[in-house]
């Protein structure tokens, strides 16, 4: 949490910034590209759904392909759900080790 007996915590509010995807994505783009599949998600009622779609956006801008998929709700909404649903599987997929790698 940012607060601290209702006083912003300025600190961890300099490190959630500087740790940002949008602060640090494009210095990142060389590995970025490199990835087979990146996925990403957020609920509609989430505060972060404006910077992931900008997340997004500047992923296809540089031509890296991604999912983007905005689910009902909020933030933590259904994790249980979405692991078992979406994410597992997504990771399956994509995934390799040893020798089956391609």
């Amino acid at each position: 949490m940012a607060t601290k007996d209702g006083q912003v915590q300025q600190d961890v509010v300099a490190k959630w910034a500087a740790n940002a995807p949008l602060a640090f994505i494009d210095q990142y783009i060389g590995n970025l590209k490199q990835y087979k599949a990146i996925a990403i998600d957020v609920g509609d009622q989430d505060g972060l759904r404006v910077y992931a779609k900008k997340l997004h956006d500047i992923l296809d801008s540089y031509g890296i392909p991604n999912t983007f998929e905005v689910y009902p709700d909020a933030h933590t909404s259904a994790v249980a759900v979405r692991f078992q649903s979406f994410v597992l599987p997504f990771f399956s997929r994509n995934l390799c080790s040893g020798r089956i790698c391609q």
